[in-house]
């Protein structure tokens, strides 16, 4: 029987900080999120992977607060800073309820971690009532397997960022102990529940496992570990989206290194090398999508009580 979510009684352990912190009576952890999820912003959005995207557009929801902090956060403003409007359960079901009903190829739950109840309860609810399309765990990775496992059955894509192979970089830049054998493992567990990619007769994914893995700038021997364990590790039809995509924003400017955008020269050399590892499926981006002018307003579009499904 699979494992049920941190429901927050006791202390909430849903991630690998287990901060064991009381949310439903106001106590904050690392993450910083009350217990209601807080949502920023439910919208089409068409700058996905090709195969998430489609015509029409991915029903994203935007999840305010984050469990890593990094210091090149392109959504910063509510990742960092909290931006959003707290909903009820019932709300978020309407809220996926309305994206399908907009025409969205599926629901693209952005950073979910530390939701994992009222993620659970509202989709158990939406199905009841009619959603049917897709259901996407966009997740930064830092993730406990055994919160994963309660969700089992109600997520049909995974789509990890697998940040770091190197815990020093993971303390570095996003405060996080011990990132890559927790995201490592939390990896295998969406595997084991969703299997490699499968798409319909129109290129859209339908269920499976795909990675993505943002290319920093000076850090690609480390890109090249984390491709490495990739084509050590997992199936060889699994799809990995190697995103050249590096804006510095919010924090960035204080590190040197990451204080630029990325180079077309290091990006040709990561895709070759995932290539040269005899990797083969996967997407890559124009350097162009490096740029601001591509980050989400995060408005509150979707998410006001007007915008309620009845």
């Amino acid at each position: 029987m699979a494992a049920e979510p941190n429901d927050n009684r006791g202390g909430c352990r849903a991630c690998p900080w287990e901060c064991g912190k009381d949310r439903a009576l106001g106590e904050k952890g690392v993450c910083r999120a009350a217990a209601r999820p807080r949502v920023a912003r439910a919208s089409l959005h068409t700058w996905e992977e090709p195969c998430i995207s489609g015509s029409r557009g991915s029903g994203t929801v935007f999840f305010s607060h984050c469990n890593l902090s990094c210091v090149f956060c392109q959504n910063y403003k509510i990742s960092q800073e909290g931006f959003g409007r707290e909903v009820t359960v019932g709300e978020l079901a309407d809220i996926f309820l309305n994206l399908q009903a907009q025409g969205a190829h599926n629901i693209n739950l952005v950073s979910p971690t530390h939701y994992p109840e009222p993620v659970r309860e509202a989709l158990l609810g939406a199905r009841a009532r009619g959603l049917r399309v897709p259901v996407i765990y966009n997740t930064n990775a830092y993730e406990k397997a055994e919160t994963l496992g309660g969700l089992e059955g109600l997520i049909d894509v995974y789509l990890p960022d697998l940040k770091y192979f190197s815990d020093e970089y993971a303390r570095r830049y996003s405060r996080a102990e011990g990132y890559f054998a927790r995201a490592s493992q939390a990896i295998l567990e969406m595997l084991r529940q969703v299997g490699v990619p499968r798409f319909d007769g129109d290129g859209l994914i339908q269920r499976g496992l795909l990675i993505r893995h943002l290319v920093l700038p000076g850090l690609l021997d480390d890109s090249k570990e984390v491709l490495r364990w990739i084509a050590q590790t997992l199936p060889r039809d699994v799809y990995v989206s190697l995103m050249g995509q590096y804006t510095p924003v919010y924090q960035a400017s204080r590190y040197s290194e990451l204080a630029r955008h990325l180079t077309e020269e290091e990006y040709d050399e990561a895709i070759d090398f995932f290539f040269s590892l005899g990797l083969e499926n996967g997407f890559a981006q124009d350097l162009d999508s490096g740029d601001s002018a591509y980050i989400p307003e995060f408005d509150l579009k979707g998410v006001a009580p007007e915008q309620k499904n009845r």
